[in-house]
């Protein structure tokens, strides 16, 4: 008997086949036996695979499904590709799962990178099959294509091996991943952004290296990723955690998190998969053409970015075909289920000739969930569930001053002064919800600011700091939450994308990389940007400086995030959400500021590294939904904001708010949990891999105890601050009375806008 009944399969596009399958199936197995994939024994007995095996996988049915317009030649590559991948995969399990030998493990990975050759460079002689495999693989594909694909080929081929450690420790310990973690971790080990490589290679139209690290195209390849391997899980669970007893597996991850059945977690990684599939869509659809025409993306480029696209979407369609019909797979009456250009005619105006599919399977339902939400929902205050946190808070002795000086930066910087967009009336204050405070061109006043106490939080976060030390972090807390809040007050309401493109696209002026003059700056948020890049980088090297500046414009590029989804008003997906939070709440600036006063003495390659990455991820989103939890009613019922967790999570799985905020104060528990894996097994076995000497491991060591302060600060920061209690909600909101109206839109349509916001204010 099939683990669980297979859900019903969000299918956007029709699956096609190549007409050169048959070709490539005995290239395959001929391949396949060339390289001795078919005799390779297992240390149980038997052999990994051979000939009937391959033959019931049929990996060229994938392929020929997943790639349905490529040439015969490039068909038969693309098909040993999968091969090579599909028996690693095996053959690194079946020698290391069962026995646990990790150091054989490592070094087995450690000498397969050795085929992946640079121009110029001889690799080894082969010592079994997979290693056989790469090498042949290698010679017939890198040469024909451009350095920048190979380099982010050889990036996606050595996650993909070098990440299997990763299922290997988990399966050691009988350890199951938190649902967050699971899925960063999936991308990289499962293989989906090497696939995503190979079809750039099928269609023979690379992206260009310019457009390759965007957020538009890196969102594609993620979105593609997660579907791919969300799929693979729910086809794969019985063979892989029944039968074989793994447990990377996102079926398995979300039935101990949520303690739900295996059916119901099912259908969750199925509306997940949904999701994700709809992000990609999003994406190409509004994110892509944007980027092209900023850009001025030349049309023969253009084209290329086109093809890319058009082939993930054919490896979606034709991935789910072949995971319908391979004996490899749990996959009773799915072949049956698949939209394909059989189920009827396809094209514009031909939907209502096709068979009537369920809302879930096409999607409609996700899609009324992410857009239908009401603005201003009254929601009251959000009783806070317990949250888990193992470390004890500590305050600078500098925190009086630091206050002192506080207050006066931020009145130097014209904080407390009228904005004049917002008092000529340009910005409509439907985005804060500060009507009054927005009429009368202000967003932020003395008092206001004191109840914030920035200057507590820097306290907490950064308690050894030395007295300057402790302003600069004060003063950046400040920045960044005016800018947080200036972005949806100035542009958001009135739906101004371009004029905040134009307001991120002059701040880099203001983080001269050579430390020198910055233009006259028109606002607080370019005087203070001025003020603390002088202040911050000054003493930094150039390398420093630039990767600190890429920092800092991260984050301001991710208020734009938040300003395109209110344009749609689109609730977040919920990867893209816990991905994009951590930009717009600071924490990626905030760790790069971190590592690089020690730049020079730890090596670059460390902060690469799997553990240091989950560290301060781990850490980044335990601040964050920390955030999201406090801020609910600020956000929800007086600012009309969609950017927070528990809103993402009700929108998601459907449930109340309290349900979610439990939801939201589990996954901050899984996290911090994590975390403390990291620090207690997996930081000291990363020393000795690499063995760091005793100076990096203790700055190391130091960086782990400055994250336990920053969420413990962040933590009690937010349980005493004014900013989110109801009081200073409705005092900031009502203190002028009555608002003018004035600037709300006119004409035809707009009779919705008028009314809401009336309808918010006498609330």
């Amino acid at each position: 008997m099939q683990a669980f009944t297979l859900p019903d399969f969000y299918t956007p596009y029709p699956a096609r086949i190549n007409p050169q399958l048959e070709r490539s199936r005995a290239h395959a197995a001929a391949w396949a036996r060339r390289m001795g994939m078919l005799n390779e024994p297992k240390r149980s007995g038997g052999v990994v695979w051979d000939d009937a095996a391959l033959a019931r996988m049929d990996y060229a049915l994938m392929c020929a499904y997943t790639h349905p317009d490529c040439d015969g030649p490039t068909l038969d590559l693309i098909t040993d590709w999968y091969v090579w991948v599909f028996f690693f995969d095996d053959h690194f399990l079946e020698q290391f799962k069962y026995s646990r030998d990790l150091p054989g493990a490592k070094s087995y990975l450690d000498r397969l990178e050795l085929f992946m050759t640079a121009a110029g460079e001889t690799p080894p002689e082969p010592a079994n099959p997979a290693e056989a495999g790469l090498a042949d693989l290698w010679e017939r594909t890198v040469p024909a294509m451009s350095d920048g694909w190979r380099q982010r080929f050889t990036t996606s081929t050595h996650n993909l091996m070098v990440e299997s450690m990763w299922e290997l420790d988990n399966i050691s310990r009988g350890r199951i991943a938190n649902p967050i973690e699971y899925v960063q971790m999936r991308r990289r080990v499962g293989g989906a952004p090497w696939s995503a490589n190979l079809v750039e290679c099928a269609v023979a139209a690379e992206v260009p290296d310019r457009l390759a690290g965007t957020r538009p195209l890196r969102v594609l390849s993620d979105s593609f990723a997660d579907a791919v391997h969300l799929r693979n899980d729910l086809f794969s669970y019985q063979r892989e955690v029944q039968e074989e007893g793994e447990n990377a597996n996102a079926v398995l991850v979300f039935e101990r998190f949520f303690g739900c059945r295996t059916q119901e977690a099912a259908e969750l990684v199925n509306d997940l998969l949904t999701s994700r599939l709809q992000q990609f869509e999003n994406t190409a659809l509004t994110e892509v053409p944007a980027l092209l025409a900023e850009q001025a993306v030349p049309v023969h480029e253009q084209s290329a970015v086109a093809a890319y696209v058009k082939g993930l979407q054919d490896w979606q369609a034709g991935g789910h075909e072949w995971h319908a019909r391979s004996s490899r797979y749990m996959n009773d009456g799915a072949a049956g289920g698949t939209v394909s250009v059989l189920s009827g005619p396809i094209g514009l105006g031909t939907s209502a000739a096709r068979p009537v599919f369920s809302p879930a399977r096409l999607g409609l339902r996700r899609r009324s969930e992410q857009h239908g939400h009401t603005l201003f929902r009254p929601v009251g205050h959000l009783p806070l569930p317990d949250l888990y946190m193992p470390y004890r808070i500590r305050v600078s002795p500098h925190l009086d001053a630091a206050r002192r000086h506080a207050v006066a930066w931020a009145r130097d910087a014209g904080m407390f002064e009228p904005v004049p967009a917002v008092a000529s009336g340009t910005a409509p204050a439907v985005a804060s919800g500060t009507v009054p405070a927005l009429a009368s061109g202000t967003m932020w006043d003395e008092r206001r600011f004191l109840g914030f106490d920035f200057a507590r939080c820097a306290a907490m976060i950064h308690p050894g700091a030395n007295p300057a030390q402790l302003n600069l972090s004060s003063d950046w807390l400040a920045w960044g939450t005016y800018g947080d809040d200036f972005f949806p007050a100035v542009f958001g309401a009135a739906r101004n994308l371009a004029a905040a493109k134009l307001c991120t696209e002059r701040l880099p002026e203001f983080m001269p990389l050579d430390a020198g003059a910055t233009p006259e700056p028109t606002s607080p948020i370019e005087w203070g940007l001025a003020d603390l890049w002088r202040r911050t980088a000054a003493p930094m090297t150039a390398p420093a400086r630039e990767q600190f500046r890429t920092a800092v414009v991260n984050m301001t590029s991710s208020w734009l995030w938040e300003l395109a989804n209110q344009v749609q008003h689109r609730i977040p997906d919920p990867v893209d959400y816990v991905e994009m939070r951590r930009k717009t709440f600071g924490s990626d600036m905030t760790m790069s500021l971190a590592r690089l006063a020690h730049s020079d003495v730890v090596p670059a390659e460390i902060h690469q590294t799997r553990v240091m990455r989950e560290l301060d991820t781990a850490a980044q989103d335990y601040a964050c939904f920390t955030n999201d939890l406090f801020s609910y009613q600020k956000e929800i019922e007086f600012e009309g904001e969609i950017h927070n967790l528990v809103l993402v999570v009700e929108s998601f799985l459907g449930v109340d708010r309290w349900q979610a905020a439990d939801i939201v104060a589990a996954l901050m528990t899984a996290r911090m949990r994590q975390f403390e894996h990291i620090v207690a097994n997996e930081l000291p076995a990363l020393f000795e891999e690499y063995a760091l000497d005793e100076p990096a491991r203790a700055i190391l060591t130091r960086h782990a105890d400055y994250l336990k302060d920053w969420m413990s600060g962040i933590l009690e920061w937010h349980r005493g601050c004014a900013r989110y209690t109801e009081a200073e909600l409705r005092r900031s909101r009502f203190k002028e009375g009555p608002a003018d109206f004035s600037f709300l839109p006119t004409g035809l349509g707009t009779s919705a806008a008028r009314v809401g916001e009336r309808l918010a204010y006498a609330r």
